[in-house]
């Protein structure tokens, strides 16, 4: 696909372009739905869902879409410099190196892999037009098809276009973003698979790993891109089918964690490297503490001819903060990220679907008890 892109000028070496690569799906996935919407009288109205008022498809091609193709130049800027902290912070041994640049080659490999995304396509147009059709395309009269006695869908010519392009181009580039999220499982797999030189004092409480909890928002896109998608199919049931947003509760809990469980869940394979490094720096720092504490109860509480002032000494100083670093050893965190990085990826997650609120509250209402949780 980049490739591709380069050929068409839709990107540079960098991945840039980015305007002209989303105009691009955008003239190819909406506008000749649009056209063709309008040319067969379904664009307001002739059906019960007509094309504009069709929320999902809206925020599938006019939101999710466009942030899924930004959302690349956005992953490749911020987890490029983040990889390469494993070496300029010598988290990774120099025994490790080679075998460290080995996964980064394969990871790569991985990803602009034309056998992957040509399998990726033949999916798209097999089981997943088959599983839109039978799960996710409402069982509605509407401006792309119409229900059959027979259980079939009658499709319009927009709906022809909607199922055999704008639907599989949609489907492929969300499943190529899949397939990355498992690639940067992969090579973190791999990475935490090597002797690592982890500090229990490190002042980030994840041993020197902290900056990988900076991974996350890398993905803070694909999150957004997710939650509008779920807002979509959510909002359609609710307008046309009659739910309420109550019966969805539990899929919107369970889906935004996962989505976000799926995001951090890569950087859990570093706990046991992590754990091992809290261990062994209680021990040695515990080791230290009793030594200098004994010398220090020695020096001054029970040694009668100390002639030192303890005006001034720097020995309080020292204990002060070995007492500090024993104290960050022992905060040192199972996982190499924070609550509050997962906080953070939750509301980006949700931030779409707060628009569902208007189906059972009044935006005047709303506020109101909005403005009473603030103040």
């Amino acid at each position: 696909m980049y490739q591709m892109f380069r050929w068409a000028h839709l990107s540079g070496p960098a991945l840039e372009f980015v305007r002209r690569r989303t105009a691009f799906f955008w003239l190819l996935c909406w506008v000749p739905l649009a056209a063709l919407s309008l040319a067969e009288g379904h664009l307001l109205g002739g059906a019960k869902i007509s094309f504009l008022r069709d929320i999902e498809t809206q925020l599938r091609f006019l939101v999710s879409l466009p942030v899924l193709i930004m959302a690349e130049i956005i992953v490749h800027q911020r987890l490029r410099p983040l990889v390469m902290n494993f070496v300029e912070r010598h988290i990774v041994i120099s025994e490790e190196l080679p075998n460290f640049y080995d996964a980064i080659n394969s990871a790569m490999w991985l990803r602009n892999s034309v056998i992957v995304e040509i399998a990726l396509l033949v999916f798209v147009y097999t089981g997943s037009i088959w599983l839109w059709r039978r799960e996710v395309a409402l069982n509605i009269a509407s401006w792309y098809g119409s229900p059959q006695q027979d259980g079939q869908m009658h499709l319009t010519l927009a709906g022809y276009w909607f199922a055999f392009v704008s639907v599989p181009v949609f489907q492929f580039i969300l499943l190529r973003w899949y397939m990355r999220m498992l690639i940067w499982f992969w090579f973190l797999l791999r990475v935490s698979l090597l002797r690592l030189h982890l500090l229990p004092a490190h002042p980030d409480r994840a041993g020197g790993l902290g900056f990988l909890g900076a991974t996350g928002f890398a993905f803070v896109p694909l999150l957004f891109a997710q939650g509008a998608l779920l807002a979509g199919q959510i909002a359609s049931r609710i307008f046309y089918s009659g739910q309420s947003l109550h019966s969805f509760r539990l899929t919107i809990s369970g889906l935004v964690g996962f989505f976000v469980a799926a995001t951090l869940a890569p950087l859990l394979l570093f706990t046991p490297q992590l754990l091992r490094a809290k261990r062994q720096g209680l021990a040695e720092y515990g080791a230290l503490a009793s030594a200098y504490v004994a010398a220090f109860d020695h020096k001054w509480l029970r040694r009668k001819d100390n002639s030192d002032q303890l005006l001034g000494s720097s020995d309080i100083q020292s204990l002060a903060d070995l007492n500090n670093s024993f104290a960050v050893v022992r905060e040192m965190r199972r996982v190499p990220f924070a609550t509050d990085d997962v906080v953070e990826l939750f509301i980006v997650t949700i931030l779409p679907l707060i628009p569902l609120l208007l189906t059972i509250m009044p935006l005047e209402q709303l506020l109101i008890q909005a403005l009473k949780i603030v103040f």
